[in-house]
């Protein structure tokens, strides 16, 4: 491939570097240029282009994309088309992510052209979750490059999805005077909604007294019970009242007392150190240590995942658990699970409509946009009003600027008005807002809207919440008008904590682009983004200046 400067009249055929524009719309980076094209740069007196031109054996980036995606096994996975020389890779399944980073390496070493890049291995994902990317560097690169990197990823896999199987639980959880049975009770409910995921169950619950011999008849028992209907072994998890503090503990001994073995007590995981792994024949054991009655993750959530998808850890994997085994000062980790119970909806939605903006754009004749009428309707009543309609959920409207007056333009709707007494610090105050009460309903998904923005109908809004609906509750759901991202936007609850760590007159989109998360676009029409910052838009939109 040759890139650099390319005289017009010579460029057909190459491949715009750079986006160029024209006096009539531009052209966009990526294109080969051809005749009618060469034209047109030429009659704008456009004499030379950043291009770059193909050699023999030359492949484009998205030809190079779509040759690597193809070498990937397919297992637990599914990929995107190439877009722009990239091809990004999604979950099929609830599951465990694996990936052998010593094949990723040698193909990351073929040429620094060709990039793949995933998920740390043994990594907990959902159904829609990104879980790698391929991408090409350049417009264009070596077929002989590519050839090479390909041959390595036929090699072996990769990364691959492996899917959680669902087991049958038995809980076992010891007594002593100074744990309050409500603290087992909420043990369960944590635990049933750790198992949702793999559709694993709890099939029995037994509490008993803190001694290794009731806890040693209560696991034979267990064991007794009918197995699953899909062969699959069942899963014995011991809560203890008490910490372990030796090899000799009582759950450890209890597993040894009926007839199993124990494989590791301890772990270099914080939260999660005092785990202890045994096993009675085919079927596992976990002691599960105290922070697992929390949602939070710690050590039980590696050795439980790893159980679910088949891949049980052995003790010199746990043992090299240390580097990245300290969990507890990560608050910004996503929690997936805090609102999670057996009978929730994970695509449930509370809407929060922002309008609490100064409207600076509006010039000092004293106007407020949202107070600006549209069919005899003021603006932030009509967009707030298209959102009941939709009856998708709960509605927050966030206030600030001139907020008694925005209170009165809805008097009467049954909607939730919160201030923002920082509002004029910018956008990400109204967001951290508005979130605030979507987590205090406890709801796992949050569709942001904007309150300046006329023409988004209920239909829009409805259309945005089933397709994340769809999704499970797992990916963005994001408004586009010919393809060009608007708004609203729905967040699901994996960004939330991301959100909060905001600042200053941003809005969503750098959490969007760095969570990882499958991205869905709805396509609303030009509604997605048409706001109305000044006077004259308003006017051009079919407004009236009010207020």
């Amino acid at each position: 491939m040759k890139f650099g400067p390319v005289p017009t009249e010579e460029a057909e055929g190459a491949i715009l570097a750079h986006s160029q524009p024209l006096a009539l719309g531009k052209l966009p980076k990526g294109q080969r240029l051809e005749a009618e094209d060469i034209t047109r740069l030429l009659d704008d007196g456009i004499a030379s282009v950043i291009a770059c031109r193909l050699e023999p054996g030359d492949l484009t980036e998205d030809e190079a994309a779509e040759r690597l995606s193809a070498a990937i096994d397919l297992e637990g996975i599914s990929r995107s088309p190439a877009s722009t020389g990239r091809v990004n890779f999604y979950a099929t399944e609830n599951g465990l992510f694996l990936a052998e980073k010593g094949l990723v390496d040698r193909f990351n070493s073929v040429d620094p052209a060709i990039t793949l890049a995933c998920l740390a291995d043994r990594r907990d994902v959902r159904t829609g979750d990104l879980v790698a990317t391929i991408k090409i560097i350049p417009l264009a690169v070596a077929g002989s490059s590519v050839e090479a990197a390909a041959a390595i990823l036929r090699e072996g896999t990769a990364f691959q999805v492996a899917d959680y199987q669902s087991r049958q639980v038995h809980l076992i959880a010891t007594q002593l005077p100074s744990l309050k049975p409500s603290v087992m009770d909420k043990t369960a409910r944590v635990l049933d909604a750790r198992l949702a995921s793999s559709q694993s169950r709890i099939v029995s619950e037994n509490r008993v007294p803190h001694r290794a011999e009731a806890v040693a008849e209560a696991i034979s028992a267990a064991l007794a019970q009918p197995k699953a209907e899909n062969g699959q072994p069942p899963l014995v998890i011991i809560f203890g009242a008490s910490a372990v503090a030796d090899a000799e503990d009582v759950i450890p001994s209890a597993i040894r007392l009926a007839g199993g073995v124990v494989d590791q007590v301890g772990l270099p995981v914080d939260p999660g150190n005092l785990l202890v792994l045994g096993r009675v024949g085919d079927v596992e054991v976990i002691g599960a240590p105290g922070c697992a009655r929390s949602p939070k993750e710690n050590g039980f959530d590696w050795v439980l995942n790893r159980i679910l998808a088949g891949h049980p850890p052995e003790r010199a994997e746990m043992t090299g658990w240390g580097v990245g085994g300290l969990l507890m000062e990560i608050p910004s980790r996503p929690l997936p699970r805090l609102t999670a119970t057996a009978d929730s909806d994970p695509a449930a939605l509370g809407l929060v409509v922002l309008a609490a903006g100064r409207a600076s754009r509006m010039g000092k004749g004293g106007h407020h946009k949202l107070l600006a009428e549209f069919e005899g309707e003021p603006l932030v009543r009509r967009s707030v009003r298209q959102a009941l309609e939709a009856k998708v959920g709960p509605i927050t409207v966030v206030t600030g600027h001139r907020s008694a007056e925005i209170a009165d333009a809805l008097a009467g709707l049954p909607v939730k008005l919160v201030d923002n007494p920082d509002y004029a610090s910018g956008m990400a105050s109204s967001l951290k807002t508005g979130l605030a009460a979507i987590e205090d309903k406890k709801l796992p998904g949050m569709m942001v809207l904007l309150a300046d923005m006329p023409n988004v109908s209920a239909a829009d809004i409805a259309a945005l919440a089933s397709a994340y609906a769809k999704s499970g509750g797992k990916a963005v759901v994001r408004a586009v008008s010919d393809g060009q991202r608007g708004n609203p936007v729905i967040l699901p609850a994996a960004t939330f904590e991301a959100l909060k760590a905001l600042e200053g007159d941003i809005g969503a989109r750098p959490v969007i682009e760095s969570a990882g998360l499958a991205v869905i676009d709805v396509e609303i029409g030009p509604a997605a983004r048409l706001d109305v910052d000044t006077p004259e838009a308003i006017l051009s939109a079919g407004g009236i200046l009010k207020g």
